[in-house]
Formats: structure tokens, C-alpha cells, sequence
């Protein structure tokens, strides 16, 4: 495993890369509405990555065919958009995205309520979203790695949902996918020692029901096995000296 120490000019890219997938992520979700067709919401993503100067990086990445993923109700990631495919009220939808700014990659993920959606959906995104900001108590220099994935599973499990333990997050830079791998579920081993420059995609992918999941026939959409909700979120991460930097929220 090798993975790399950002230098402070690579981590100024980064930090900007970060920024403009952050607007990106918003001007999103202004979009998301019943009627909308999710074809729509990856041309309006790729016209707002490229209005930037930027290269959306999922686009033709190992054969995907869209700028965004973009994943309803049961799909877990990799939801290929489609003119067919129109949300509707009470759907929930995530949206992973990513960019590449002058040789350097950011990705980040939201799901969206459209419309009105039942309790049980708003509380598996909000879980989802808490589950990450749990792992990122351990996203500091001195903790090990799998600190992050202890708390990530740990939280969402406490609430009886199922954690996806067939997909992870990685380590991102100059290419989308780097070393390390970071599981969202207890590891038998503490992981790597985390270290300053160290950037980042921590992402929490979680079922209401079982953590089982399956690849449609388009080798790329994951859906849940027992047809039930999933949710996704996920930042890029600069570990620090001190507290951890998400570079892909502002707020």
C-alpha cells in the first residue's frame, strides 16, 4: 500500500477542487424535484463541472457512461441516469459526483428527499449523513484508519440498518482511486497511522434493511438484495495537525 502525503500546493489544488464540487452539489440540489428525469440532472451536473474549467471524472471512468451517478430509492451507487427515469414524490436520490481541477480530483456524494418523503426515509438519510460525521471524529493525525470505519458502522448499525460492506471508500489525488481502501464497518486490524496531507473520500453507504447488495445487469447500478432504501453520503477529507479539513462542505 502506498499512500501519498499531499504537498501544501497539492492540497491548495485539492482545497479548490473541493470548493467547486461543493457548488456543484448545491446548485444540485436546487434541481431535485418530482418530474425531473435523471438524465436532466447529469446534464445539468456536467454543464456545471465544465462551466468551471473542470472535467467531470466519472465520466467514461472504466466505461461509465455519465457525469453523475445518480441512484433512487433501492439503487446503492452507480445509478446510470436515463431520459426514462423521472423522480417522484417520495423518492430519495443520491447524487455522487466528482471533478478533476488542474490535475487534481475531489468526490463527493448527497441523497436528496424529492418532495415530501415518508419519516423512515428522512431518518435513514440523517443517520447516513451522522454516520459519517461520527468516522471523521477519528480523522486526525495519530488515530489508525480503521477508527473511522469502527465509528461509521458502529453508529448506523446502533439504529438496526444495514451497513454495504461490498463497496468502500478510498484515497484520492491525482487519480480518483487511491490507496487506502476505508471500510465503513469494524476491522479486525486498526489500519494505517494517519498522517498530515493525507486526503481522503470517506463514505458511508447504508441500507434500512440487510447490508446485502447486487450489480444489475449493467455491470455498474448496485441496488440493495431486499429491495429496501439505501442512502449515500460522502467528502473528501484532508487530515491535519488538528481537526480534520472536508474539503467539499462549507458549511
Amino acid at each position: 500500500m502506498s499512500v501519498s502525503i499531499k504537498s501544501a500546493k497539492e492540497i491548495a489544488l485539492m482545497r479548490e477542487a473541493g470548493r467547486l464540487l461543493e457548488i456543484t452539489h448545491n446548485e444540485l440540489q436546487k434541481a431535485i424535484k418530482p418530474g425531473i428525469s435523471t438524465w436532466e440532472i447529469d446534464r445539468l451536473g456536467e454543464q456545471i463541472i465544465r462551466s468551471f474549467g473542470c472535467i467531470p471524472n466519472f465520466l467514461h471512468y472504466n466505461g461509465y457512461p455519465a457525469s453523475i451517478c445518480v441512484s433512487v430509492n433501492d439503487e446503492v451507487v452507480h445509478g446510470i441516469p436515463s431520459k426514462h427515469r423521472i423522480l417522484q414524490e417520495g423518492d430519495i436520490v443520491s447524487l455522487d459526483a466528482g471533478l478533476i481541477y488542474k490535475g487534481f480530483h475531489s468526490d463527493a456524494a448527497r441523497t436528496h428527499a424529492v418532495g415530501k418523503v415518508s419519516p423512515e426515509a428522512q431518518k435513514l438519510m440523517d443517520v447516513t449523513k451522522q454516520s459519517f460525521f461520527e468516522g471523521i471524529k477519528y480523522a486526525k493525525a495519530g488515530c489508525h484508519l480503521h477508527e473511522i470505519s469502527a465509528a461509521i458502522g458502529n453508529y448506523a448499525r446502533s439504529f438496526g440498518y444495514g451497513v454495504v460492506e461490498d463497496l468502500v471508500g478510498h484515497g484520492i489525488g491525482r487519480a480518483l482511486h487511491e490507496d487506502p481502501q476505508i471500510p465503513n464497518f469494524p476491522q479486525k486490524r486498526r489500519g494505517i497511522r494517519l498522517m498530515p496531507g493525507m486526503t481522503l473520500a470517506i463514505e458511508p453507504m447504508i441500507n434500512i434493511g440487510r447490508c446485502d447488495v447486487e450489480w444489475l445487469d449493467d455491470d455498474w447500478t448496485v441496488v440493495t438484495e431486499d429491495g429496501s432504501l439505501s442512502a449515500h453520503y460522502e467528502n473528501t477529507v484532508l487530515i491535519t495537525d488538528g481537526e480534520p479539513e472536508i474539503l467539499t462542505l462549507s458549511e
